[in-house]
């Protein structure tokens, strides 16, 4: 059954393969980035593509892409929240400038599209929240304390809304990535906070190094990741998370272990603070 799509930072990366997997899948898509003709020209011509101009991190921009989306189509039936960027360094190095623009963008910027879209999904009551999230809002890890904030900022904000929007018939998807071959390790995605104290030289070359010589050998492959979204989106139900990849499968398990392990480690004194009413 054909359905619309709305995906945000298409022009690269997942978001483009997304694109190409919906539209090869026979959706009408719209794609959308900060400059549009890049958009086209990554995906092709297509008739039932539309390419639109969105800074995520503008509130005009996606209020107007939906009223256009909307024009065109009809409606919109599946969001894809996929537009991001990395600052990745230690946290005493990191600006307070970098991490205010790392949250802007990642948890403020699929808030301000999910706001616009939200009217639209109401009306037709239906609809899917389908958010790009990462390991990373599973368990945070060193030289990645901004983007392990924002991503459990949207990890909260999700599972949060989703009860608030199920009886519109609107459902929620978050999607956690391992390591996939896709940009995000590229100088374009990533910036690196300026080293600036001794403490932390050493292990900043060794990292910036080991990233550096990840990028473009990471295991998991982006087009099948967005056949599988695809194909997780069409079902009545789709789950409210997603392991994208064995590695991520492995962080789930690993988290789901260290919180019962804590749960339990001082279960008595936990329980014990209640008060003694006679």
């Amino acid at each position: 059954m054909s359905k619309v799509w709305f995906i945000t930072g298409a022009g690269r990366g997942l978001g483009l393969d997304i694109a190409k997997a919906a539209l090869a899948a026979g959706h009408a898509v719209i794609a959308t980035g900060r400059d549009p003709t890049k958009v086209t020209a990554a995906i092709g011509v297509h008739d039932d593509l539309l390419s639109l101009k969105l800074d995520v991190t503008r509130p005009q921009d996606a209020q107007a892409a939906v009223a256009a989306a909307v024009e065109k189509f009809g409606r919109i039936d599946v969001l894809v929240n996929n537009a991001g960027n990395f600052y990745a360094g230690f946290f005493e190095e990191l600006s307070p400038d970098q991490v205010r623009h790392q949250i802007e963008t990642l948890l403020f910027g699929p808030m301000n599209v999910v706001r616009a879209a939200l009217p639209v999904m109401r009306k037709q009551r239906s609809g899917l929240l389908l958010t790009i999230s990462s390991t990373a809002g599973i368990a945070g890890g060193m030289f990645c304390t901004a983007y392990a904030a924002a991503k459990f900022g949207v990890e909260g904000w999700t599972e949060s809304l989703a009860p608030e929007i199920a009886p519109f018939g609107i459902r929620t998807m978050l999607v956690e990535p391992g390591f996939f071959r896709t940009e995000l390790l590229t100088n374009a995605s990533t910036i690196y906070a300026p080293p600036s104290i001794d403490d932390y030289a050493e292990r900043t070359r060794e990292t910036v190094a080991a990233w550096t010589n990840m990028d473009g050998k990471q295991g998991g492959d982006p087009a099948k990741l967005a056949n599988a979204l695809v194909r997780l989106a069409a079902l009545a139900e789709p789950p409210s998370r997603f392991a994208a990849g064995a590695d991520a499968v492995q962080t789930f398990e690993a988290k789901a272990n260290s919180l019962l392990a804590q749960a339990n480690a001082h279960r008595d004194l936990s329980s014990s603070l209640s008060y003694d009413d006679a």
